[in-house]
């Protein structure tokens, strides 16, 4: 009977442990050079200066466990009056976050139009139980229609959609990646990539599908998420 109320308050410490925490990694898509390295996340209680990266993605950051919403700014907000809200700048960049949602990633993107920051941001969950280690999550930034074969899986993706891809091979080793795109208007698929990608079941993937500017041709950026211990299972 002991045995039993002492795993029942563990379970409920790692619960409440769970709930109290809310984690965050950036990722900066095509970026272009001019483009900030650093911004404050403001969480609307504290702000803290992140990492914009580019070619994988940042550190892991803890944000309010309560947060409705995310902002991104130059500096962080002015310290407000005792029993008063911090203002954040009209028309700085911002993103919704829903309760629920208590790992996720942050993308940004360049929006040149914005004068606070020039960036614009998407929240994205990354919840350890849809998204498992091995797993891919594949988002499509085009108006092309992709599709083709990535290891043991097909890929079929629409226009500015996502998808998440079961694991594409058994264990740590080499697959075959062969995919296409049919950009609109055309009728025929025209090659994407055909190689070699290597696989780590330790790691979840996340890849985007991007149009670079002055290109017919799109191109994939792909970035894994490999982490020592997955915020959702730490107690």
């Amino acid at each position: 009977m002991r045995a039993a109320l002492f795993l029942l308050i563990l379970s409920l410490a790692a619960t409440a442990a769970e709930k109290s925490t809310r984690t965050c990694r950036i990722i900066f898509i095509a970026a272009p050079e001019s483009a900030l390295k650093t911004l404050h996340l403001f969480d609307g209680k504290t702000a803290q200066e992140v990492e914009l990266t580019r070619m994988n993605f940042s550190p892991v950051y803890e944000v309010n466990p309560e947060a409705v919403s995310l902002a991104l700014l130059p500096t962080p907000p002015p310290t407000p009056a005792k029993g008063e809200a911090a203002v954040v700048p009209a028309g700085a960049p911002t993103a919704r976050i829903a309760a629920s949602i208590r790992d996720f990633y942050l993308i940004v993107f360049s929006d040149a139009a914005n004068q606070v920051a020039p960036v614009k941001m998407q929240v994205v969950d990354a919840n350890a139980a849809k998204f498992k280690p091995g797993q891919m999550l594949w988002f499509n930034l085009t108006q092309n229609k992709v599709g083709g074969v990535v290891g043991t899986r097909k890929l079929a993706i629409n226009p500015n959609s996502r998808q998440i891809l079961d694991e594409p091979a058994s264990r740590s080793e080499e697959y075959h990646v062969n995919i296409r795109f049919i950009a609109p208007g055309m009728e025929r698929p025209e090659p994407l990539c055909e190689t070699n990608w290597n696989h780590d079941p330790r790691s979840r993937s996340v890849l985007f599908i991007i149009q670079p500017p002055g290109s017919n041709v799109p191109r994939i950026q792909g970035f894994p998420d490999f982490r020592d211990a997955d915020p959702e299972k730490k107690n």
